[in-house]
């Protein structure tokens, strides 16, 4: 982002205690209707879901709204619900009806887009209760503890009711997140798998496949209805590792009977994806500059896109030795040993830094080099150790980077925190991550939703929930239970 934009980033934040809010002025992007017109936005905040290029949208402070703190859902509908709607309410177990401070049920019924409030222990209502507790009754939830276990519930089925009939995946449920990323919705789509969710899996593989670029690529997020980009941010290459590596998740936990049939469908999105990731490649080895996870472009090469890369490789490799396709396999593979090799060379002499320039300080993507993405490097325990200690705040959570251009503030960010959690739970080391993530589950809001940031004073802040967070505490959970979290082989 240019300094000035930074700058005026920070003005504005200064001003509603650090955290910038999305504002909507004309009606939410989804189901708006016609005439109205688009969001418009304050500032975007500085991160991963709602930062970029300025787009020239801004309301004025008197019209922040605030964001999200629940959901409420139905089959093919959600509505947020704000933290004046909220007061005192809690979910009824297992489910999205609210139950109110006055005993009264609030829930979004089937085939509505508005919710109603019915008397308590509705008919129509224990319905809808009874059809969220068998869609988690047919999977399966994670969890050593009741605690744990609530947690995951929660989160599973925040991402259920984010996730649409096309196979879009909402970030979260309040303007300025209700757009589909490919990275957040490989995330949700290998956390939907590895709990017994195949349809969704595979639904939201399937809107990766339909919102492909015919270059290969992807934008760095599409409005709901798949009808494209809601903007000019900057596409980010990291995308054609995601969701080739969300596909390989997907493959290995899918019914045996079918899961050929249903890869072959999706295969042309893989080559597609692979071959445009493997053509980026530099004689170094290494990708070109590109918007990483942060939605932020750099001047060299940086590690939240190379780690992912060389997942997506390594994943679309092992694919097509599945389909019987050496050639694809030999070339894939080939080109994820270059980038390896380049990685060895240019990021692990500094730390797996941000950067290979090393301008940039530490980056929570180092953790994107441990599993279930990529086999661990013998150097990246003390890489996790020493990351992890130079991002800690003081309110126990973790700053995406310390990179001194990029002024994060005060905020921990809980998808930057939970990285590290699913890392050490992937490479054997369950008490550092039982540690970071009992700090981010501690951070639920009053319904049980994981935010996207906790303030300086330890309080969840910004939207909640949101489907990339619980996607995380999803897979380090069934990490930590045991269950086979591996990344994608190496070699040929």
């Amino acid at each position: 982002m240019p300094a000035a934009l930074l700058v005026r980033w920070a003005a504005v934040t200064a001003c509603v205690a650090g955290v910038a809010l999305p504002v909507c002025v004309a009606g939410s992007p989804v189901g708006r209707p016609a005439g109205e017109g688009r969001p418009v936005f304050l500032v975007r905040p500085l991160g991963h879901q709602s930062h970029g290029e300025a787009e020239g949208r801004y309301a004025p402070l008197s019209m922040v709204i605030a964001p999200t703190v629940g959901l409420l859902s139905n089959a093919t509908a959600a509505e947020g619900v704000t933290a004046d709607g909220a007061g005192g309410a809690r979910y009824v177990e297992r489910s999205h009806v609210l139950r109110l401070l006055s005993g009264r049920w609030r829930y979004l019924p089937n085939g509505r887009t508005a919710s109603v409030v019915v008397a308590p222990e509705d008919p129509t209502a224990r319905l809808q209760i009874a059809e969220s507790r068998a869609w988690l009754a047919a999977g399966r939830v994670p969890g050593s503890s009741a605690a744990q276990r609530a947690a995951a519930e929660r989160a599973l089925l925040a991402m259920r009711a984010l996730l649409r009939p096309n196979g879009a995946l909402a970030a979260g449920w309040s303007p300025g997140w209700m757009y589909s990323w490919p990275r957040d919705s490989s995330f949700a789509s290998a956390a939907f798998a590895h709990t017994g969710h195949d349809a969704e899996a595979y639904r939201i593989l399937r809107y990766s496949a339909a919102s492909q670029r015919a270059d290969g690529t992807w934008e760095a997020r599409t409005e709901l209805d798949g009808s494209g980009p809601p903007d000019s941010r900057r596409w980010q290459l990291d995308a054609n590792g995601w969701v080739p590596w969300a596909t390989w998740q997907w493959y290995r936990t899918a019914p045996a009977a079918t899961r050929r049939a249903r890869l072959t469908a999706l295969y042309p999105m893989i080559r597609r994806a692979a071959d445009h990731a493997a053509g980026s490649l530099g004689p170094d080895g290494l990708p070109p500059a590109s918007p990483d996870y942060w939605e932020v472009m750099t001047t060299t090469a940086n590690i939240g896109t190379a780690a992912p890369l060389l997942a997506g490789l390594n994943a679309a490799a092992d694919l097509a030795r599945v389909l019987d396709l050496p050639g694809d396999a030999a070339r894939w593979s080939g080109a994820a040993g270059r980038l390896s090799t380049g990685i060895s060379r240019a990021f692990a002499p500094l730390g797996y830094q941000r950067t290979v320039d090393g301008q940039h300080g530490r980056d929570s993507a180092v953790a994107f080099m441990a599993p279930p993405f990529n086999t661990a490097p013998a150097d990246l325990p003390r890489a996790l150790d020493t990351t992890y200690e130079a991002l800690l705040l003081p309110n126990g959570g973790l700053t995406p980077g310390n990179d001194p251009t990029a002024p994060w503030g005060a905020n921990a960010w809980t998808p930057s925190t939970s990285f590290f959690a699913l890392a050490w739970a992937a490479t054997g080391q369950p008490a550092k991550a039982r540690r970071v993530l009992d700090w981010v589950l501690a951070k639920r809001n009053p319904l049980g939703e994981l935010p996207e940031k906790v303030d300086r004073s330890g309080r969840p802040s910004s939207v909640a929930p949101l489907a990339w967070t619980g996607s995380i505490v999803v897979l380090t959970l069934v990490a930590l239970d045991g269950g086979t979290l591996p990344a994608p082989p190496g070699g040929p």
